[in-house]
């Protein structure tokens, strides 16, 4: 079995590098007014499919890059760079307008021969960087910026391996063993590898997001080890009460490995129903991340077995420590239980303590905003960063993203009129610090004028100003029956960053009913449903509140690596939304399973409670800990996109597993004593019937457990 898996791994890792594709940049959404608008003026003022860069030069203190000498080495430099093997062209800033008023910056925009999907040689850019040496020489300031300098990462680097490594010593301290430590890693990563070799593949013939594979990556890393580290877990205890290794084995496939099948299903309904939002970059992203999350399930149901049987007995739980004996024989419990025990002591005070600081948590979510990243969201020490903040300084914040006003009809005359008429309009519009001439089309059936705003492209205000524009340009539309429409990069991202928005609340709506229904037929229960799916909205609401203080405040930026404050990432709640609600029922199935294993046998809610926090509580620690380090890893990634995403994840699983699972959780349960388990009988009849973590397994030549169903409530 094991050998025939790992030709299986082979073969697809093969195929996946042999046809690998490349990831695309598809932050549009097709059929959006900005979307369609830009795809009618690239028709029209058509633009070559190549590489492009900026170069910023800035003079010294109290000089210009006008003064004699200055222009000369900027000539000179120019000169330079347009013979560089490469380049195409070059432009002049004297001649394209792009000198600030106060004369200290110019802007020259390369554009090279390789095409606009990929990446310029080093040679080149190094080249074109040695060309500035004049200009450097005289007193200029050269940055280089653009497309072609944006610094790429891959998707795991060495912060990302040192998150493994402290996933690997949590693993050695949860079973005091390097080889059943090394197993949940294994499999983890060769899900990944295999799901990262078909994402390549499939790229071929799919559009998969640039952003896809971080996020696969990371979320197939989590969940891998976290699944295996369930059943190997599960294995361990059943060989220290003697078990045969065989029959473990089976066993704890058959329990917590459905466990698995049920969590592991949960995430990637999840993340596959991001697709019902419609923007090409959310699916690629959701279906990839599915595909990982799937792979790790697959493989820690089939790998996992033979890679345990050929460890046998060596798994094998050591006998206890001398000090771990005296502390048992001094009466002292685990952990796990002693919190447990403390929380049913006081579930009010719990409840009412929790429940608020929660809350407290949550409140700055209300102030999310999201808009899509670009340039102005990179670390401040790269260059593409440094070219973006310089022309913000000095031509303004609006220059990074200027708006577009297309205007089309199939008459020259008309043409002319309109576009003059929306001039002339623009003259009235506040929020604006600069308007270009109109430009007509060749084919004199289109023209365009763009729109500088007072603000950056990320803020609030430019979102008002293109909605603004759209609501002014209307009437001249409609009077002259031209297609006049506002377009460009900067509204697209605007137009992404509201359907992302809408999606959010009925999403939310779906993954709620979805949670609902999921509980209630794997624990037979009303009110575990209902408290788990109420703990999962805090728990998201608390991930998105610190996200707010963090990535929008400024709260710990510096020693966590934030280099800029403003809105996050349009995608990010809806893929947290739905990353975190397959994570909160994982916990919530692994460790409510143990409590109602032990109420199916003894009937007693309040032991039941205890007994399973001793069963899982180690484990879901273990587990959200190791989510927790992978998630942070991938938070020094200086990936804007992907950042705030590792950030709300990590804080929300800390926030969802020890707060609201292992707290918030039990002192519920305690209040609600029997009711907890309790099924109206119609209800209980509707519901098909999943057995989550095998309870109806049982022993070689035991009675099988009469299942739970009580006929009507139970007081406590």
């Amino acid at each position: 079995m094991l050998v025939a898996w790992l030709l299986a791994l082979g073969a697809l890792i093969g195929l996946g590098f042999a046809f690998a594709g490349s990831f695309q940049d598809s932050s549009s959404i097709p059929g959006s007014p900005a979307q369609t608008a830009l795809t009618k003026m690239d028709r029209h003022f058509p633009s070559p499919d190549v590489q492009s860069a900026q170069i910023v030069f800035q003079a010294p203190s109290g000089h210009k890059v006008t003064d004699p000498d200055l222009r000369k080495a900027l000539a000179s430099t120019l000169a330079a760079t347009s013979d560089v093997s490469g380049v195409t062209e070059v432009g002049d800033p004297a001649e394209d307008g792009t000198v600030s008023r106060d004369g200290r910056t110019a802007v020259a925009e390369v554009s090279f021969t390789t095409k606009a999907d990929e990446d310029v040689p080093a040679g080149t850019l190094d080249a074109v960087k040695a060309a500035g040496s004049q200009a450097e020489q005289a007193g200029l300031k050269t940055i280089y910026g653009g497309d072609a300098y944006e610094e790429s990462h891959p998707p795991v680097g060495p912060t990302e391996l040192m998150g493994m490594g402290v996933a690997l010593v949590i693993l050695v301290i949860t079973f005091g063993s390097l080889a059943a430590a090394g197993l949940p890693l294994l499999t983890a990563i060769l899900g990944v590898v295999g799901a990262m070799a078909a994402m390549m593949g499939l790229a071929t013939v799919f559009g998969v997001s640039d952003n896809a594979p971080t996020l696969a990556i990371m979320l197939g890393l989590a969940v891998g080890i976290d699944y295996s580290l369930f059943i190997v877990s599960r294995h361990r205890a059943q060989l220290a009460s003697g078990m045969p290794v065989a029959e473990s084995i089976a066993k704890a496939n058959a329990t917590a490995g459905s466990a698995v099948v049920f969590a592991g299903a949960t995430v990637i309904i999840a993340l596959a129903g991001l697709s019902v939002a419609g923007v090409p970059m959310l699916t690629s992203m959701g279906l990839a991340s599915a595909g990982a999350v799937a792979a790790a399930v697959i493989l820690a149901l089939g790998l996992l077995p033979p890679l345990l049987g050929m460890l046998g007995r060596r798994l094998i739980p050591k006998p206890r420590t001398r000090s771990s004996r005296r502390a048992a024989r001094a009466g002292r419990t685990p952990l796990g239980v002693r919190w447990t025990e403390g929380v049913l002591r006081r579930p009010v005070r719990t409840l009412i303590i929790g429940s608020v600081s929660i809350i407290a948590l949550a409140l700055p979510a209300m102030q999310l905003k999201v808009a899509v990243t670009d340039e102005g969201n990179g670390p401040t020490t790269s260059a593409s960063r440094q070219a973006y903040d310089a022309v913000s300084d000095a031509f303004g914040p609006g220059a990074n993203g200027p708006l577009v006003i297309l205007v089309e009809d199939d008459d020259p005359t008309v043409i002319k009129s309109t576009a003059t008429a929306v001039e002339d309009a623009l003259g009235d519009i506040d929020g604006i610090a600069d308007v270009s001439g109109v430009d007509v089309a060749e084919d004199q059936t289109a023209a365009r004028i763009q729109v500088v705003p007072d603000t950056g492209p990320r803020t609030e205000e430019t979102s008002k100003l293109v909605s603004l524009l759209r609501t002014e340009m209307r009437p001249l539309a409609q009077s002259s029956g031209s297609y006049v429409a506002v377009t460009g990069m900067t509204a697209v991202s605007i137009d992404v960053a509201d359907k992302l928005s809408g999606a959010l609340a009925p999403f939310a709506i779906v993954v709620v009913g979805f949670s609902l229904l999921l509980l209630m037929i794997a624990f037979r229960s009303v009110a575990i449903p209902v408290k788990a799916t109420i703990g999962f909205l805090l728990s998201v609401g608390a991930a998105f509140g610190a996200t707010v203080a963090v990535f929008q405040w400024g709260w710990l930026a510096g020693p966590l690596g934030v280099s800029s404050q403003g809105p996050v990432a349009g995608f990010m709640p809806i893929i947290v939304m739905a990353v975190l609600f397959g994570l909160a029922m994982d916990y919530e199935v692994f460790l409510v399973s143990a409590m109602r294993e032990d109420y199916v046998h003894h009937r007693n809610a309040r032991l039941a409670i205890v007994t399973g926090a001793r069963n899982a509580a180690r484990v879901v620690t273990a587990a959200a800990l190791i989510m927790i380090s992978v998630f942070i890893s991938f938070l020094f990634s200086h990936d804007a996109d992907i950042m705030p995403i590792a950030f709300a994840l990590a804080f929300g699983v800390l926030v969802d597993a020890f707060l609201v699972r292992m707290t918030l959780v039990p002192a519920v349960m305690a209040l609600l004593g029997d009711r907890s388990w309790w099924l109206p009988r119609r209800l209980d009849r509707v519901l098909p019937h999943f057995d989550v973590e095998g309870g109806d397994v049982q022993a070689p030549g035991t009675v099988p457990q009469v299942p739970l169903q009580p006929s009507t409530p139970v007081t406590m």
